[in-house]
């Protein structure tokens, strides 16, 4: 479904990404893992339109979509719930959602909001708030289910875990399993590599701007030097 070759990427002369090649299969979750400044954001960033690559190409389902603007690329299905979750504090979660599908025009909008609602149902009971009061585990539900209002095909999910307590974070990897249970494809950047390993299928290990690693999730559990590097050497 993504096919990334070469992907390249700067902040002024400092090379972020630095020829990065990786596949997402139809129906899958992947992970990409690695420390802070590894350069995964940037390559989320990348692929949703919102940095413009120094180089590579980015093909979504057959087509090149390299450089596209970010709106062009939410409606050909890849949508991103960035890091940080970037909720519209000052909208109530009820118009947060309504933004999600800002792009269709279909009669749909009002039945998938009910079905977001259906799969939160904290959203539903705080569907009149404004999302800048919602709790962190709150704000995280709602920017994955305004994401899912644009109908995406493949999902970017960037840091989805960051900052949220135990339970509430195994509730968002369940839902998250759930979803591609459902048909969408999972892409997700995550920092909880024991989370993401099990999560995912396949996965990438990210260092300074290149892929270092990559495998199934369970051969990548198992290998002594990702263990080492980012599970404390104990079990996967």
């Amino acid at each position: 479904m993504l096919r990334v070759r070469g992907l390249a990427a700067r902040y002024g002369n400092i090379k972020a990404l630095k020829g990065i090649d990786l596949d997402v299969a139809e129906g899958s979750i992947v992970c990409i893992i690695g420390a802070n400044g590894a350069g995964k954001t940037t390559f989320m960033k990348t692929v949703a339109g919102l940095l413009a690559p120094a180089g590579g190409t980015v093909a979504f389902k057959g087509e090149d979509i390299t450089g596209l603007a970010p709106e062009k690329i939410v409606r050909k299905g890849i949508v991103l719930v960035p890091e940080g979750r970037a909720i519209l504090a000052r909208m109530t979660v009820l118009e947060n959602l309504e933004m999600g599908a800002y792009h269709r025009r279909d009669e749909s909008v009002k039945r998938d909001i009910g079905a977001v609602m259906d799969r939160f149902p904290i959203l539903s009971a705080r569907k009149d708030q404004k999302g800048g009061s919602l709790s962190g585990g709150e704000q995280q539900m709602l920017s994955i289910a305004r994401a899912l209002m644009a109908r995406p095909r493949l999902l970017l999910l960037d840091e989805p875990s960051l900052g949220l307590a135990p339970l509430v974070m195994a509730e968002i990897f369940r839902i998250i399993r759930e979803i591609n249970a459902e048909g969408t494809t999972v892409l997700l950047v995550e920092q909880n590599v024991r989370q993401a390993l099990r999560v995912s299928g396949y996965a990438y290990v990210l260092e300074t701007g290149k892929i270092v690693h990559r495998g199934t999730s369970a051969d990548l559990s198992n290998d002594p030097r990702i263990k080492e590097s980012y599970l404390g050497g104990g079990p996967a």
